[in-house]
C-alpha cells in the first residue's frame, strides 16, 4: 500500500488535475477539474460528487506517492 504525501501550497500553484484536501491526510479528498479566479470546480475521487468552492478552503495538494 502506498502512503500520500501532502504538501501546504498557495491556491495560485494548484492546478486542474492535482488532488487537494483541507486537512493534509483528512478527508474528503478532491481532484481539481476546473479552475476560474481562485474558485475550484471539485470531484470526488470516487466521482460521486461535484462541488465548487474557493481554493483558500483545500490549502493541501497531493505531493506524490511514496512507499511506506
Amino acid at each position: 500500500m502506498s502512503a500520500v504525501d501532502w504538501v501546504l501550497v498557495d491556491k495560485d500553484a494548484v492546478s486542474v488535475g492535482d488532488t487537494v484536501s483541507a486537512d493534509a491526510g483528512g478527508m474528503p479528498v478532491y481532484r481539481v477539474v476546473a479552475l476560474a479566479d481562485g474558485v475550484a470546480l471539485l470531484q470526488t475521487e470516487e466521482h460521486a460528487e461535484m462541488r465548487q468552492a474557493p481554493l483558500e478552503c483545500f490549502p493541501w495538494k497531493k505531493a506524490a506517492l511514496s512507499q511506506p
